[in-house]
Order: structure tokens, then C-alpha cells, then sequence
């Protein structure tokens, strides 16, 4: 299934007290790789933008004055992302402003699988921040050019945030691809065969033997590898 990083960046807090999605932005992953595609629009909110929020990503109603509207970019947007698991952080908050700008234009909720980045980095770093930066920080990710937030920007480096993540898996998919490839389970028996066995000498066997008379006299006559030994 196609993998797609996605985000959104807003105008304030809560979408049903009438706050809008001022950019939205989402990169397609190939595989284990960040892809070439991707899909970026700034949008027009048709509303003033909070203090706080414009502190955080930089963009002001102005400034967006003559961008699109969301009802205009919004098939592009969903072709982009049809069919596509989403990979978001914080997934209920941008999925409740991405529901709730369909919804106004008549469009039903997106019904794409996600997985929510924060919710797993909790799971792998529990008590610990978890917010991108953080995140960048914990998997060695330069984030030094993120001096606010930006939809496009944060996608980017939520998708490296996340292939950092979920490396172990890979290294599952690649072991579990080699034992059902032809020649893989011989190439593990060559290396196998390659094993050099030590056997252990004279003496060793010696000092063995006695540790087991040692162990057989304090436990009685029940040493284990005595009684493991008379079964093989």
C-alpha cells in the first residue's frame, strides 16, 4: 500500500470553533526512501489567524490573501492521497481539520488507514517528548532549518522521523524475504558450515569432569548434566 506523509498547519486550535487550515502539504514514500512526489498549497482561511498560531508557522492573513481556497484544492488533494495510508503526527488534530474543511464543502470524512506518529513514539519512548523536534533530535535528523513550523518542511522531516522508527521492522521484512528467496537458506547453511568447532581438550574434559563429581556430591546424585548425559 502507497505510504503518504501528510500535515496541515492552521489558523488556531480547534476547527469547530470555526479555525481553518492555512497550508497543507503531503510527501509520498517509495519504499524505505522519501519519494519526488508530492502534493504542497497554501490556502486563503477567510478568517483571521490567532497570535499564537501565526508565532508558530509565520503566516498571516495577508499574506495568504490571494492563495486558493480549500474547496478549490481540494480534489487535487484527494487524488494525491486516494488510496494511500497516512502517516501523521498528532493525527486526530489534522484529521479533524481536514474532516471538517470536507465537510463543509459537502465531502464526505477521508476513510484512508493512519498511523499516527505520535501515538508509536510514545510506545518506543515512553516519558519522554516526542514532538518532532525531539523526534529529529533522537533519530539524528538536521532540523536545523526549521525555525517555524510549514506543513511541506514538517512532512519531510516526519518521514525521515518515521523510517527512522520503524528501521527494526525492516531489518524483520528483509530476513523474513530472505528465508522464502531461493538459495537464501542454503547461504545461511554455508555460513553455518564455515563455524569453526573447537574441541575441547584433554585437560578441559579433565577439570569438567571433575566440576560434575563437585556438583553431583553437593546435590546428592542429582546433577542435571549427569542425568541429561545418561539420556543421550
Amino acid at each position: 500500500m502507497r505510504q503518504v506523509v501528510l500535515d496541515t498547519e492552521t489558523t488556531g486550535l480547534d476547527p469547530r470553533q470555526g479555525h481553518r487550515i492555512v497550508e497543507v502539504a503531503a510527501v509520498e514514500l517509495d519504499g524505505r526512501k522519501v519519494s519526488t512526489r508530492s502534493f504542497h498549497r497554501y490556502l486563503n482561511p477567510e478568517r483571521e489567524i490567532d497570535e499564537g498560531a501565526a508565532a508558530v508557522h509565520g503566516l498571516t492573513l495577508d499574506r495568504l490573501q490571494d492563495e486558493a481556497k480549500f474547496i478549490e484544492i481540494a480534489p487535487a488533494l484527494l487524488e494525491f492521497i486516494d488510496g494511500a495510508e497516512l502517516i501523521i503526527h498528532n493525527a486526530p488534530f489534522d484529521l479533524g481539520f481536514l474532516n471538517t474543511e470536507l465537510e463543509r464543502i459537502g465531502l464526505p470524512a477521508l476513510n484512508n488507514p493512519v498511523i499516527d506518529t505520535l501515538k508509536v513514539a510514545k510506545e518506543l519512548h515512553p516519558g519522554k517528548k516526542n514532538n518532532l523536534n525531539a523526534l529529529c533530535d533522537r533519530y539524528q535528523i538536521d532540523n536545523s532549518h526549521r525555525t517555524l513550523h510549514g506543513a511541506l518542511l514538517d512532512t519531510e522531516l516526519l518521514a525521515e522521523v518515521y523510517l527512522g522508527m520503524t528501521r527494526g521492522q525492516e531489518s524483520l521484512l528483509q530476513e523474513s524475504a530472505e528465508e522464502h528467496t531461493p538459495g537464501g537458506g542454503a547461504a545461511r547453511d554455508r555460513v553455518a558450515l564455515e563455524v569453526r568447532v573447537l574441541a575441547a581438550s584433554a585437560d578441559e574434559l579433565a577439570l569438567h569432569e571433575a566440576q560434575l563429581n563437585d556438583i553431583d556430591k553437593a546435590s546428592k546424585g542429582n546433577c542435571l548434566w549427569r542425568q541429561l548425559d545418561a539420556q543421550i
